[in-house]
C-alpha cells in the first residue's frame, strides 16, 4: 500500500512539473486588445459617416467607399426603357392605345422574342414564341407582332417571317421583312 501511495505521489509531481506554460495571451491582455479595437472601429465608422454627410452636402465628390460605390455624378434617365415592375399586358403605349386590341407580344422589339418551336407540316402552321419573362405565345399567321406595327407573314419548318412598318430618316414609311430562327442546340 505504501509503494502505491508513492508511486500516486510521484506520478501527481511529475504531471505538474511537466506542465507547459501558456502560449496565448492572458485575459487582461486580450481585454486590452480588444477595446483598442473597439475604439478604432468606432473611430473609423463616425470618419466614414462624417464623409458620407459632406458627400450629401455637395463638399466632396469622392465615391464612399464600400461595396457598391456609386459616382456622384451619375443621374439615371429611365427615358424611353420599359419599367419592369409594370406587368407588360397593362402598359400600353399611346400608339397601341389607339388600336382596339395590341396583344402582349406587341409590347417587345422582334430582337427580344425568340422563336421556340414551329410546327409546320399541317394545314395550319403554328410557331412558339418566347418573350424575355419567358412566356411563351402561339401564334399562327397574320399574327400582330413587334412594336412598328408587324405581322407574320411566313412560317417555314425553323424560321417565321414578320414584315415591319418603318420611317425612314426622310420620313417615308417603308416595310421591311425580318426572319426570326430557332436558335439550334449543339447537338442538332
Amino acid at each position: 500500500m505504501r509503494i502505491l501511495r508513492a508511486a500516486l505521489v510521484l506520478a501527481l509531481v511529475a504531471v505538474m512539473g511537466c506542465e507547459e506554460p501558456p502560449t496565448g495571451p492572458t485575459a487582461s491582455e486580450f481585454n486590452e486588445k480588444r477595446e483598442a479595437l473597439k475604439k478604432r472601429a468606432a473611430t473609423n465608422k463616425k470618419g466614414k459617416a462624417a464623409a458620407r454627410v459632406a458627400q450629401a452636402k455637395g463638399k466632396s465628390k469622392a465615391p464612399v467607399a464600400g461595396l457598391g460605390q456609386v459616382d456622384v455624378d451619375f443621374v439615371y434617365d429611365a427615358t424611353g426603357k420599359r419599367d419592369p415592375f409594370r406587368n407588360f399586358k397593362w402598359d400600353r403605349p399611346d400608339r397601341l392605345a389607339s388600336r382596339d386590341e395590341a396583344g402582349p407580344l406587341e409590347q417587345f422589339d422582334l430582337s427580344q422574342l425568340a422563336l421556340v418551336a414551329v410546327v409546320w407540316k399541317t394545314g395550319n402552321a403554328r410557331a412558339l414564341i418566347q418573350d424575355p419573362s419567358g412566356e411563351n405565345y402561339i401564334i399562327g399567321e397574320g399574327a400582330r407582332i413587334g412594336r412598328n406595327e408587324g405581322f407574320v407573314t411566313a412560317i417555314d419548318d425553323n424560321m417565321l417571317r414578320v414584315r415591319e412598318k418603318y420611317i425612314d430618316s426622310v420620313g417615308h414609311e417603308t416595310m421591311k421583312d425580318i426572319e426570326l430562327s430557332m436558335r439550334r442546340n449543339e447537338g442538332e
